[in-house]
C-alpha cells in the first residue's frame, strides 16, 4: 500500500492493519492481531479507531465479473459543453445513477471525465454510450477506449 499522505496520527501498526485488511477484509481480529504483531485487544482498538477516524470506510465483497458476465471494459473521455460548478455538480449527480459505470474522475486535461465502464460486450456498451451516457447533463462528446486486457486491477 503507498503512504501518500502518511498522517502522524498513523504509526507502523496501523499500516500493517490497513495492508492486512486491504488483501483480506475478512480476517478476524485474532488473525490480524497475529499477522500485525499485536495481541487481539490492542488490535481490536486500534481497528476501531481506524474506522471511527475514516481511515477505513467499509467493507464490500469483491465480486468476479466474468462469472457475473460482464467482461467487457471501455474507458471513456467525456467532454463537457459547460464546466461551471453548476453544470458539474449536474453531471456528477447524474452519472452515479449508471450502474455501468465503475469509476467516473474528473481529469484535468483535454477532457473533462474519465469514466470506467463494465458491460457484458460492445453491443450493451454501444447501448449504455448511447442511450446513458450521451444523456448525461452538458456532455458534448465522448471518446472511447475499449480494454484488451487487465493487467493490474487491484483498487488501494
Amino acid at each position: 500500500m503507498a503512504k501518500t499522505h502518511i498522517s502522524s496520527e498513523i504509526d507502523q501498526f496501523d499500516w500493517r492493519i490497513l495492508e492486512a485488511l486491504t488483501h483480506d477484509g475478512r480476517m478476524s481480529v485474532t488473525d490480524l492481531a497475529r499477522q500485525v504483531g499485536l495481541s487481539k485487544t490492542p488490535c481490536q482498538v486500534r481497528l476501531k479507531r481506524l474506522m471511527d477516524e475514516g481511515y477505513i470506510v467499509g467493507f464490500r465483497a469483491v465480486l468476479d465479473p466474468r462469472r457475473l458476465g460482464l467482461d467487457h471494459i471501455a474507458f471513456a473521455e467525456v467532454r463537457l459543453s459547460d464546466t461551471r460548478e453548476k453544470a458539474l455538480n449536474e453531471f456528477n449527480s447524474a452519472v452515479m445513477k449508471i450502474k455501468e459505470v465503475e469509476e467516473c474522475h474528473m481529469i484535468a486535461g483535454s477532457f473533462d471525465y474519465l469514466l470506467k465502464i463494465r458491460t457484458a460486450d460492445i453491443k450493451k456498451y454501444r447501448q449504455v454510450l448511447g442511450e446513458k451516457i450521451s444523456s448525461l447533463p452538458h456532455v458534448s462528446n465522448t471518446s472511447t477506449f475499449v480494454v484488451m486486457q487487465s493487467v493490474k486491477d487491484s483498487g488501494v
